[in-house]
């Protein structure tokens, strides 16, 4: 192989390591956007202090236990947990086949804070208030569920559509 030949091969591979360069440092650059998870990539470790780390509690009258499970009327719907919340009233879950949603109840009325529709469903209509009741209906391809709330006495509970 001759010299000219050591040169190129040389150059060539001198040109690849330096491109390489400038790319991992351009990427590093533009950070997290482009590869990973924003916020970056949390050990065990950290996970489990942030599990463990108890939210703070907000001062209240209620008479609820935080994270206490109750029953609802019988039907499609039923609540899965009781919490206080930072606004004066009772936070409450509800499921049916086609959906969740949490409700409060607050000065102005019940208020839905959150709806999350059933693998196969959508959310079709949502009325979040706050008012004397709110609503939201999950729509699938065969099924349609309508979750209707009121307020009663300061806790929200499912109630029959009108």
């Amino acid at each position: 192989m001759g010299r000219r030949s050591i040169l190129i091969a040389t150059g060539w591979v001198a040109t690849a390591a330096v491109a390489t360069v400038i790319g991992l440092g351009a990427i590093r650059l533009v950070g997290e956007s482009i590869t990973g998870t924003p916020g970056g990539v949390r050990s065990e470790a950290e996970i489990e202090r942030a599990l463990a780390a108890p939210e703070p509690a907000p001062p209240s009258t209620n008479t609820a236990a935080p994270g206490s499970t109750t029953s609802a009327a019988p039907g499609p719907t039923s609540t899965v947990s009781v919490a206080p919340s930072a606004s004066s009233g009772i936070r409450r879950g509800f499921a049916t086949d086609g959906g969740t949603a949490v409700a409060e109840c607050g000065a102005g009325g019940v208020r839905l804070v959150s709806w999350a529709p059933a693998q196969g469903y959508r959310v079709r209509d949502v009325d979040r208030g706050p008012d004397d009741d709110v609503e939201v209906t999950f729509q699938g391809a065969s099924r349609e569920y309508e979750l209707k709330v009121r307020c009663i006495g300061s806790e929200p509970v499912a109630v029959a559509d009108d």
